[in-house]
C-alpha cells in the first residue's frame, strides 16, 4: 500500500503581522516572533495535526508582494514554487489595504486558502469595523478573526485550516493596477472607520517618531535600559554566578588535579587557581560565558524583547536613519549595535537582519570597535568617576567620533552596494509577558548552543598561546608600540593582552598600574578598538568568515594606534 504523501501549509503574509506567533500557536514550536521587521530571514518549519494527519507548515519570509525585489521574496517565491496544500495567508486587520495586495498575488496561485485576520483586538481599539463575513464573501476565502498574542480565535483557524484543505479556489488573474483596483474596493465594502479621540498610547508613538522630541526620548530611553541591565547584571553576578562559580572551581580544580596532569590537565583547567585566567575549557571556557557574560546577557534581552514587543526599536531607527546612510548602513543597523552595548556576541549574531555582506562587515566592524558592552561601560565609569565625568565624556565622545569617521572611510573603501531596506513601522501594543520570557529563553538557547562552543574554541587557542610562551612574546613585541605611540607604561601592553579575553578585566588591569586619569583615557579607548574580546573574535570569525574578519582587525589594529597616539599628543 502506498503511504500518503505528507501535507505542506505555508504561512504568509506582510512582514510584521504576527506570523512567527501565529505559527508558535498552531504547533508549539520554538519561533522567535519580534516586532520589527528582519527577523525570520530563512524559513521555520514545525508540524501541526490536520483532519488525523501530520502536516509541515511552513513560516515563510514575511514579504509585501511576491515580485521577487529582495532575498525575502525570492525564498517566499522558491518555496510556492515547490507547492503546497494550503496558504494560511496572516493579514493586519489595522492595515486591509497594504496587505489584501499579497492575498490577491497568493489566490493567482490556485492554492487552497485561509486569512487569518490578526491584530483584532488593535482593530476594534482603533475604531475599525470590519464585516468579516462579507470579506469572506468577496475574497471567496474562509476569513477568521485572531488575536495570537492571547491565542483568540487560533481554535476557529485550525477548524477552517481543516475544512478548506480540499477547497477549490476562485481562478484570479488581475495585472498590478487591477489588483490594486480591486483591493480598494474590497476595503470600501468591507470596512468602516469611527472616529475615536487617540489613545495615549498613539501620542507617544507621534512624540518618538519626530527628531525633537524622539531623540531626547531615545537618550532617556536608553539611560533607564541600561541602569536596569547592569544593576540587575551586578546583582545577578554578586548574589548568584560568582558564588556558584566558586564552589564549581574548588570542585573542578580538586577533580582535574587527581585525574589528570600535563598537558591534559593545562588544557581542561590551566596553570592559574583563577577562574578567569587559567585559560582552562572547564574554567575559564565556561566562566566567561555562564559566569560574566550571561548575567549582563539576561535582563539585556528582556529589556531588548519589552522594547521590540513595544514596537519601539523601528522609531530609533528611524531616527538614525539619516546618520546610517552616510555611513553605508540602513537604520536598522542600529539593531545590532543596541544589542552590543549589552554584549558583543549577540550584537554579531543580530547582525544577519543586514541585506549585504559590505552591510554586515561594516556594522560589525563598527560595533565591535566602538561600541563597548555593558560589562565594559560599567569598569570606566568604576575607574574614571572619581575623577569626574568629563574623562568619562571624554571616552565615549571619541568612541563616538571613531565610529562616525570609520564609517565614512570603510563606505567609501568598500566598493559593493548597500541595497536599501523598507521597514515599516510598528504600532505601539504592550507586551505579554508570556511571549516575552519565552522569547528570552530561545535567545538565550542560541547564544549558548551558538556562542559558547566557539568561546570554548578561543580559550583552547589562548592556552596554548600561554603554555608555549607565545602570549609573553607578543606582551614584548607590544611594549614599544604601548610606551613610545600611547604615552602608557610597559606594563600596560600585559593589560592589554589580558583585555583578549575579557575587556572590563583589561581596563581594571590598569588601575594598580598608577595611571593619570588622562591615561586612564587612551587606556580605555585603545582597550575598546584594537581587538574584539575572545568570545566576539570567535562569533566574528564564524559570520564573516575569516577572510572579513582578517580585515576588519587590521583596519582596527591601525585605528586603535592612531586614534591612542593623537589622543596622547592632545590629552598628554
Amino acid at each position: 500500500m502506498q503511504e500518503e504523501r505528507p501535507l505542506k501549509i505555508l504561512l504568509m503574509g506582510n512582514p510584521n503581522v504576527g506570523k512567527s506567533v501565529i505559527f508558535s500557536r498552531l504547533t508549539g514550536a520554538d519561533a522567535i516572533s519580534s516586532n520589527y521587521p528582519g527577523t525570520t530571514v530563512g524559513y521555520t518549519e514545525g508540524s501541526i495535526n490536520v483532519l488525523g494527519r501530520s502536516a509541515a507548515l511552513i513560516d515563510v519570509p514575511g514579504v509585501y508582494s511576491l515580485d521577487p525585489s529582495s532575498k525575502a521574496e525570492e525564498v517566499a517565491n522558491l518555496i510556492l514554487d515547490q507547492g503546497a496544500d494550503l496558504i494560511v495567508n496572516v493579514v493586519d486587520a489595522t492595515n486591509l489595504e497594504r496587505n489584501l495586495n499579497l492575498t490577491l498575488e497568493l489566490q493567482e496561485r490556485g492554492i487552497p486558502m485561509v486569512v487569518a485576520l490578526n491584530l483584532w483586538d488593535v482593530a476594534v481599539r482603533k475604531g475599525l469595523e470590519i464585516n468579516v463575513g462579507r470579506l469572506s464573501e468577496e475574497l471567496g476565502i474562509r476569513v477568521v478573526p485572531t488575536v495570537a498574542a492571547s491565542g483568540l480565535g487560533i481554535r476557529d483557524l485550525v477548524e477552517a485550516i481543516e475544512s478548506s484543505m480540499a477547497s477549490k479556489p476562485p481562478a484570479l488573474s488581475l495585472d498590478p493596477g487591477e489588483r490594486w483596483q480591486r483591493v480598494g474596493e474590497i476595503v470600501s465594502r468591507v470596512q468602516k472607520v469611527h472616529h475615536r479621540h487617540p489613545s495615549h498610547l498613539e501620542r507617544l508613538e507621534d512624540l518618538t517618531i519626530r527628531p525633537w522630541t524622539g531623540i531626547p526620548v531615545a537618550l532617556v530611553v536608553l539611560y533607564i535600559s541600561f541602569s536596569l541591565i547592569v544593576g540587575a547584571g551586578e546583582l545577578f553576578t554578586e548574589k548568584v554566578s560568582d558564588p556558584l562559580f566558586l564552589r564549581y572551581s574548588y570542585w573542578i580544580f580538586s577533580l582535574a588535579g587527581r585525574y589528570t596532569s600535563g598537558f591534559a590537565h593545562d588544557i581542561l583547567v590551566g596553570r592559574s587557581p583563577e577562574l578567569l585566567e587559567s585559560f582552562g575549557l572547564l574554567t575559564t571556557g565556561l566562566y566567561i560565558p555562564f559566569g560574566i557574560v550571561l548575567p549582563f546577557l539576561l535582563p539585556f534581552y528582556l529589556v531588548l524583547g519589552f522594547l521590540e514587543d513595544l514596537g519601539y526599536l523601528p522609531r530609533v531607527s528611524v531616527l538614525m536613519d539619516a546618520l546610517m546612510h552616510r555611513l553605508g548602513l540602513h537604520g536598522a543597523a542600529i539593531i545590532p549595535c543596541v544589542l552590543g552595548m549589552g554584549c558583543s556576541v549577540p550584537g554579531v549574531l543580530g547582525l544577519r537582519v543586514l541585506e549585504s555582506s559590505k552591510q554586515r562587515f561594516l556594522a560589525a566592524t563598527l560595533m565591535t570597535m566602538s561600541i563597548p558592552c555593558a560589562s565594559q561601560t560599567a569598569m570606566v565609569f568604576g575607574i574614571l568617576a572619581p575623577y569626574g565625568l568629563r574623562y568619562i565624556f571624554a571616552v565615549y565622545a571619541t568612541l563616538l567620533t571613531v565610529f562616525i569617521i570609520s564609517g565614512m572611510l570603510l563606505h567609501r573603501m568598500i566598493r559593493e552596494e548597500s541595497p536599501e531596506i523598507f521597514m515599516e513601522i510598528p504600532q505601539y501594543r504592550m507586551p505579554v509577558a508570556g511571549a516575552l520570557l519565552k522569547k528570552t529563553f530561545l535567545r538565550i538557547r542560541t547564544f549558548i548552543s551558538e556562542a559558547v562552543p566557539y568561546i570554548g574554541i578561543g580559550i583552547v587557542v589562548m592556552n596554548i598561546f600561554e603554555i608555549t610562551g607565545l602570549m609573553m612574546s607578543i606582551g614584548e613585541l607590544a611594549r614599544p608600540v604601548v610606551s613610545g605611540i600611547l604615552g602608557l607604561p610597559e606594563e600596560a601592553a600585559t593589560a592589554l593582552i589580558l583585555g583578549f579575553l575579557r575587556k572590563d578585566i583589561g581596563i581594571g588591569m590598569f588601575v594598580p598600574l598608577g595611571l593619570s586619569p588622562e591615561q586612564l583615557v587612551i587606556a580605555a579607548v585603545v582597550l575598546a578598538m584594537y581587538f574584539p574580546c575572545v568570545a566576539t573574535l570567535t562569533v566574528l570569525m564564524k559570520e564573516l568568515g575569516a577572510y572579513d574578519t582578517i580585515r576588519a582587525l587590521i583596519f582596527r589594529l591601525i585605528a586603535a594606534a592612531m586614534v591612542g597616539g593623537m589622543l596622547r599628543v592632545v590629552l598628554l
